[in-house]
């Protein structure tokens, strides 16, 4: 909402652009983040590289599928 400096402004707004990608394609938003900063795409990162880390690519939604297994695995083996 509010940033002291136009780089915090961008940095929030790419944030913000994130999130709400993931919701409109139906992602978990947590599990979706966590997958990006698991994969941390770089500069060197090519366009097809960038298209399987968007949420609507089959091969991501997989892969939060995993995600979210292995969360109700770590949850419920806490209990």
């Amino acid at each position: 909402m509010f940033s002291d400096t136009p780089e915090g402004a961008v940095a929030s707004s790419l944030v913000y652009s994130l999130v709400e990608t993931a919701k409109a394609n139906d992602v978990d938003v947590y599990l979706y983040l966590k997958y990006l900063l698991l994969k941390t795409p770089t500069d060197q990162t090519t366009d097809e590289e960038l298209e399987k880390l968007c949420p609507w690519n089959p091969e991501c939604q997989n892969a939060i599928n995993i995600l979210f297994i292995e969360h109700q695995k770590a949850v419920f083996e806490l209990n």
